[in-house]
């Protein structure tokens, strides 16, 4: 079994002509965009090379903000402050300056990991989500002001601009409240999950915002105007981030949070104006590459309080650890049945078993909890991987537990798994050398559905974090589970910026060869390695590596998922549960978006399952 190759997943893709099928089926939301910004060139298929800057993000707005940025000699700093801005107004859905976001940011020499993720209120205790000692549902948690966090996009977009901006930060509003003021055209997408949230309609504001007086969304192609954060993002520009921490902003955030009728928060002034971004150091793993067969390539992402680098640097050295082989170009045109590729999913979905059972109990804040024996690199140890990857069997085991990578008695518990959604990303190089890969969030779409502003006319929304710590504080047996609930804690995440680098000859880090990420809850973590190994191990290019079909699982126990519409998933099911693997048809919708440097040029990647667009020069 464990010779099985990783090829065979390439095929899963290359023998069935993803794209049309896709198309066909309606797998993939076809609601991009038809026409770029005057004067760049959108790249859906990835196909066109930039000798200079690039910009990958989940709208065309955003990304025209971007390159709008890096022509006048701004920073790709720069230009993630502009895009994220006007992510805010073209996608309130996914993530805004009401939420967090975390990016890991490459000078040509050294990496930068920057934690904006959002705080508990330091009010906010271990029973924040018990009735009666029991957890209440999640939709219920979501909705209202109990599962706000303190935010902390600005803060962190502040910090990185201090450490490497190079144009003013007045003028990277300039796009955004351009595009506030003059109105942006309703997307599809936007209208379909409108349509869908029955939520937002609860919020006054957000009711007369984005639907008409009988309650229906605004219909296609509306132009919708922001005054409200056209006004906010002046006086940001203006006067900085102190405007939203502090003063009438923080005023309106906090009574709209404590204000609220069924579900009112912690969240207060002290917990606004104490915020502040955290600095930590990226993890950083080596894996065997097709691309770099002599020498691998070292793979770098976010630390806790995310799960990302971790997670996916244990499914990754696990695969490699059971001895799976590369795919050559020679092989591309090869026939593989389908009972291969049910063969090589099946050890993937065992290893992020694994995987996600250390996840549970080990990651959360480290500013709260330790990692195993001080040492976060304790669970990507050689030894430690080999262990763990022997216990996978030809069958789906029935019972899957965490390691002991310090081999020391644990004094916590395992977090059952719980719903993640939301988030966007985005990827940026400049012409001077620097990488952004930034992903960014309010968590649920829409958020905890509340919006902030004095009139009907726009705001922004705020997140519903504090529904990513774990509902249960402890084990049925008492012991503490790491992700619990605590005054001023960050809930643990699956945000996981990216950056692939190659390794020299004598080990050290070599040039940067990609950056990526994608929203997606905990399918984040397989969206990002899914497109990792496509691109570094199978030989495709990034878009093809995007386009693979999406698979997830989100804990030890949870089911398989596999992406709706694929004309090999049915069969593949089939399969699958001949390995005792329980499995299900789903929709999969991550918004992955990459760049990557071949030779002297830029080539980028944006996921046709959403909005997506490359743009650059």
């Amino acid at each position: 079994l464990i010779q099985y190759s990783f090829r065979v997943a390439l095929l899963f893709a290359l023998n069935v002509g993803i794209s049309s099928s896709y198309a066909q089926s309606g797998g993939l939301t076809q609601d991009r965009p038809e026409a770029a910004h005057a004067g760049t060139s959108a790249t859906p298929t990835a196909q066109q090379p930039f000798s200079q800057h690039i910009v990958s993000t989940a709208n065309l707005h955003a990304s025209a903000a971007g390159l709008e940025i890096l022509r006048v000699g701004g920073s790709a700093v720069d230009a993630a402050i502009a895009a994220q801005l006007v992510l805010t107004l073209v996608e309130p859905q996914s993530s805004g300056i009401g939420g967090g976001a975390l990016m890991l940011h490459f000078n040509g020499q050294s990496i930068q990991a920057y934690d904006g993720r959002e705080t508990a209120p330091r009010s906010a205790d271990t029973d924040l989500w018990l009735r009666n000692r029991e957890p209440i549902a999640f939709q219920e948690a979501v909705i209202g002001g109990r599962s706000v966090g303190t935010p902390g996009v600005l803060r962190l977009l502040e910090l990185a601009h201090r450490h490497h901006g190079r144009l003013a930060w007045p003028a990277l509003f300039a796009p955004a409240i351009r595009l506030a003021e003059n109105g942006f055209e309703i997307s599809p997408r936007l209208n379909a999950l409108l349509q869908r949230d029955l939520g937002l309609r609860s919020d006054p504001r957000a009711r007369a915002f984005f639907y008409s007086e009988s309650g229906h969304a605004h219909p296609v192609g509306t132009r919708l105007r922001n005054q409200e954060l056209a006004v906010l993002f002046r006086e940001i520009a203006q006067h900085g981030a102190n405007v939203f921490y502090q003063g009438a902003i923080a005023r309106q955030i906090v009574t709209l949070v404590q204000q609220h009728p069924t579900a009112p928060g912690l969240l207060d002034l002290e917990d606004l104006k104490d915020y502040q971004p955290i600095e930590r150091q990226a993890i950083c793993f080596v894996v065997p590459a097709a691309i770099r067969p002599n020498t691998g390539i070292e793979i770098c992402g976010f630390p806790p309080p995310s799960s990302g680098a971790l997670t996916i640097g244990q499914i990754l050295q696990m695969l490699s650890a059971l001895n799976t082989s590369a795919l050559s170009p020679r092989d591309l045109k090869s026939k593989f049945p389908a009972s291969d590729l049910a063969q090589w999913m099946h050890l993937y979905i065992e290893a992020a078993r694994l995987a996600f059972a250390d996840r549970a109990l080990f990651i959360a804040d480290p500013d709260f909890v330790a990692a195993p024996a001080g040492d976060w690199n304790r669970l990507l140890a050689p030894t430690y991987i080999h262990q763990r990857a022997q216990l996978i069997r030809d069958r789906r085991s029935e019972k899957v537990t965490p390691g002991n990578p310090a081999g020391v008695t644990q004094t916590q518990a395992a977090m059952p798994e719980q719903a993640e959604a939301g988030t966007s990303h985005l990827v940026i190089a400049d012409r001077f050398g620097n990488v952004v890969s930034m992903t960014s969030t309010i968590e649920s779409a829409f958020g905890a559905r509340l919006m902030v502003g004095q009139s009907n006319q726009g705001g922004f929304l705020l997140n519903n974090q504090l529904t990513d710590f774990s509902f249960q504080p402890k084990s049925p047996e008492g012991v503490p589970i790491a992700n619990r609930v605590e005054p001023g804690k960050r809930p643990r995440s699956s945000m996981s910026p990216t950056m692939i680098f190659e390794r020299n000859p004598d080990g050290s880090r070599g040039p940067l060869i990609a950056a990526l990420g994608s929203p997606g809850g905990a399918s984040i973590l397989h969206y990002t390695t899914k497109t990792i190994l496509g691109f570094v191990e199978w030989g495709l290019d990034l878009q093809a590596a995007i386009d693979l079909p999406n698979f997830s699982i989100t804990g030890p126990q949870a089911t398989v998922q596999l992406e709706l519409g694929h004309p090999q998933s049915d069969r593949l099911k089939r399969e699958l549960v001949n390995y005792g693997q329980p499995v299900e048809i789903v929709e999969l919708t991550s918004g992955i978006q990459a760049i990557a440097r071949i030779g002297e040029h830029w080539h980028g990647g944006a996921d046709r399952r959403r909005e997506g667009v490359t743009l650059g020069d």
